[in-house]
């Protein structure tokens, strides 16, 4: 039974050590714990480090550094994706013995080389070429001869089996905005086809991470951004599979340069440590992002 703690509303935010967070970072982080604060929810810091090659410690702590600066708390103790790798091992196995995921050796280029034989080629919703199904109905033994080889694979939804599995009933999901209003929003997965639950280099993806996390952490409420809006329909369908609880989900809008292009850390976009560095202060930034209060 849960206690009245653990009843509550819970929002996360959720960024990953890969780089120094900039304005919007700041925008979802701000967003989601004033959200919480509005209506009395708990919130919660998660560590997104599923990519144990990129993400590093300093980083991470570069995290707790400028969300403190900005003034946001959260509960302790902070969950770390990368310590829980044999959850998300023991969930993918499920899915794997009801036959929803089979290995998929293909490399991109090979992927990339048999798309583009494709008179018109469809693409899934982050603009990449669609799965065309090189292993999807692999030859069993050839399988295990590229295992016995060590080549190394990715598991695959099979998005056809995945879409069975859960019954002909619309998949739906709630929608709120920030002035309390909430519609019910319809899931496509079928959009992605036969997309990777388990990475080739990682026991797990961003996607079955994420729904297994916020199920354990009790996460009743999600806002992230509008880049994340497509991923959602995936994030439906998993939790539905594995039988967990589906938050209800705001995507809110994306901080942009002066070009139009969205901020990121691979750009090398000024940080918020180099902001604070030029004097700006938490609520200059509040500004800048425009939940000036």
């Amino acid at each position: 039974m849960a206690t009245t703690e653990e009843a509550r509303p819970a929002i996360r935010f959720a960024p990953s050590p890969n780089g120094r967070l900039h304005l919007g970072h700041a925008y979802s982080a701000l967003l989601a714990h004033d959200t919480a604060r509005a209506i009395g929810a708990r919130f919660l810091l998660r560590i997104d480090d599923i990519d144990t090659a990129r993400c590093t410690p300093e980083f991470e702590q570069a995290i707790y550094d400028d969300l403190a600066w900005l003034g946001l708390s959260w509960e302790t103790p902070v969950r770390r994706q990368s310590e829980h790798f044999s959850t998300y091992r023991q969930a993918a196995e499920e899915l794997g013995a009801r036959g929803l995921l089979y290995p998929c050796f293909a490399t991109r280029k090979e992927i990339a080389e048999t798309v583009a034989r494709v008179a018109k080629p469809a693409f899934d919703p982050d603009g990449a070429p669609l799965y065309p199904g090189l292993y999807r109905n692999a030859n069993p033994e050839k399988v295990a001869q590229l295992m016995a080889e060590g080549r190394p694979y990715a598991l695959r939804l099979d998005m056809a089996r995945a879409r069975d599995a859960v019954g002909p009933a619309a998949l739906t999901y709630r929608v709120f905005d920030l002035h309390g209003g909430a519609r019910e929003c319809l899931a496509r997965p079928e959009r992605w086809g036969d997309a990777v639950i388990v990475r080739k280099d990682t026991p797990t993806s961003y996607h079955l991470a994420n729904v297994i996390d916020d199920a354990l952490q009790g996460i009743t409420h999600v806002i992230r951004g509008t880049d994340l809006e497509a991923a959602t329909d995936l994030h439906v369908l998993l939790q539905r599979l594995l039988g967990l609880p589906t938050p209800a989900y705001h995507h809110h809008r994306l901080i942009l340069d002066e070009s139009g292009r969205k901020l990121s850390k691979s750009a090398g976009d000024l940080s918020l440590a180099a902001l604070r560095e030029h004097g700006a202060t938490p609520e200059q930034i509040r500004c800048m992002v425009g939940l000036a209060s």
